[in-house]
């Protein structure tokens, strides 16, 4: 699987295109993680080295980041949030717009200082203050207060704020005199409180952390040093696993799958993860307007089909534009939305085609390469074959943005792309289907029926998990009968691993991978 390159974290998955890594030539092989031996993890495209939770927006930064870093509540080993440097749960006032949130007594960072409020209070707010590009997820904060060491109270706006108990609350805490001291400094050699501690970093080559004998905390890592490198060719890190040149990798290739499943000395590991890829039309101009031309292109191939004979090993179907994954904690009846999507019926196709759309249609799509121009492909094949076609145009990332978002049926009626969100609907509907993120974060310009787009910003500003699963079902339900995006596949997390590692585990999350030390898994080499 290749899990693609942005500069968001909550990001359009792109091309795939990744800066060139050098990786490190050595063999390291098994035999304990405590005697002063790197565990090796290869990812699977490189980083872009920071390493300031306030700043990074970079999956791979990331990774090493949450071995290094604690945050005030961290994801379980799915999708929910549970207590770390909090106590518990918050106390919720205010008709859900005030937390006050307790934290934990005598937990330390890296360089001895203890955890205050203060601190967290840093963390929440300096994204926002600082403008960088992680501001969006806590500008909803209006303010913080801090009680005192171990007491903080948290003000949204007049508004609740769906997301915030389900996502807003994991922030990564830093300590905020070390970090204001000399910010570009914290950037490449960070201060946490979490279990490993910033070792060494050699730009565009490695980062190595080693284990935090005084972490405040119970758990201990048994790992002693850990070495981050990248490799984003895919043969080259399937070949660095299968020689045991590296103990571990990330984004196990398709088409690799089954090889490495009968390597003697590696094992995989798969978790499905919070992306959403989908096929969007432009229903701001042309025959793509038209809902049954929408319907009929979907009738025109079998997407089960393509994940079959393509994806398998690293994909499943999508039937709404809310992940499984995330619908594990929500329950949408994604049975129903399955009977509401066009099944492969290539007559019925032909005939709206035939009534509906003009004569000769031959729609554009617009793709980054790699697996969704393969579906390009198999939709324009299939379309061929009842007597239209369509024009099939692989774009790099920068161009495709400002094509898909022109709304021009000059431009296109189709466009691929993939998206990566969170546990909470709000990630994929407000962005992706919200008519304020038209010719932003989306390019089909839905219109919607009345009340469609008030109700995704109704549930954006709304407390309480059920009464936002009522507002949100009907939206979900017009998307996956209208279909201004087509539900195509979620990924998943994959890694592969030889055999002398122990208790790895893949998270739904990509930047928990690798989750090395936690109340469900410590990782070892044995």
């Amino acid at each position: 699987m290749v899990v693609n390159q942005s500069t968001t974290r909550r990001h359009l998955l792109a091309s795939g295109a990744a800066i060139s890594a050098s990786v490190i030539a050595g063999c390291i092989g098994g035999g304990g993680g405590g005697d002063g031996k790197a565990f090796r993890f290869t990812q699977e495209q490189s980083r872009e080295e920071q390493f300031d939770p306030v700043v990074s927006n970079d999956a791979y930064s990331f990774q090493v980041i949450q071995l290094v870093f604690d945050g005030l509540y961290e994801y379980s080993e799915g999708l929910e949030l549970q207590p770390k440097l909090a106590t518990g749960e918050p106390t919720v006032e205010r008709d859900g717009t005030r937390y006050i949130f307790e934290i934990v007594e005598g937990a330390t960072f890296h360089n001895g200082n203890e955890v205050t409020a203060g601190d967290v209070a840093h963390s929440f707010t300096a994204p926002v203050e600082e403008e960088t590009e992680n501001a969006s997820e806590y500008d909803m904060i209006e303010s913080t207060e801090v009680i005192d060491d171990y007491q903080l109270q948290v003000d949204l706006g007049e508004d609740p704020y769906g997301p915030f108990e389900l996502a807003t609350m994991g922030v990564t805490v830093v300590p905020e005199s070390a970090r204001t001291e000399d910010r570009e400094a914290f950037n490449t050699n960070p201060i946490g409180s979490g279990p490993f501690t910033f070792a060494e970093l050699q730009e565009n080559e490695y980062v190595e952390i080693e284990r935090n004998d005084d972490y405040w905390d119970d758990l201990e890592p048994n790992l002693q040093r850990v070495r981050f490198e990248a490799h984003d060719d895919n043969a080259g890190r399937v070949s660095d696993i299968r020689s045991g040149n590296t103990d571990a990798i990330a984004g196990v290739p398709n088409e690799d799958w089954s090889v490495l499943e009968n390597e003697e000395n590696v094992t995989l590991h798969s978790a499905e993860s919070p992306t959403f890829m989908y096929m969007a039309f432009n229903c701001n101009e042309g025959p793509t307007t038209s809902p049954e031309v929408r319907r009929a292109i979907a009738h025109s191939f079998s997407m089960s089909d393509f994940i079959e004979s393509n994806a398998a090993n690293v994909a499943s179907p999508m039937y709404s534009p809310i992940p499984p994954v995330v619908n594990e904690v929500w329950g949408f009846p994604e049975d129903e939305y399955q009977e509401l999507l066009p099944s492969y019926d290539p007559e019925e196709a032909q005939s709206l085609l035939d009534e509906h759309a003009p004569d000769g249609f031959t729609p554009t799509i617009i793709t980054p390469e790699g697996i969704r121009a393969q579906l390009a492909e198999r939709i324009a094949t299939r379309l061929d074959e009842i007597g239209y076609g369509a024009d099939v145009q692989v774009l790099d990332f920068a161009t495709l943005v400002d094509t898909y978002t022109s709304g021009s049926a000059d431009d296109y009626q189709m466009y691929l792309l993939g998206w990566t969100g969170g546990p909470d609907p709000d990630y994929y509907l407000y962005p992706l289907f919200h008519e304020s993120q038209a010719g932003t974060n989306q390019g089909h310009f839905y219109g919607g029926s009345d009340g469609f787009h008030e109700a995704i910003a109704e549930g954006r500003n709304s407390a309480g998990q059920e009464e936002r699963y009522d507002i949100y079902e009907p939206v979900i339900r017009e998307i996956v009968e209208q279909l201004p995006a087509l539900p195509a596949f979620t990924q998943d997390n994959t890694m592969a691993s030889r055999n002398y590692v122990q208790d790895l585990q893949a998270h739904p999350e990509v930047t928990r991978n690798p989750t090395l030390v936690a109340e469900y898994t410590n990782v070892s080499m044995e």
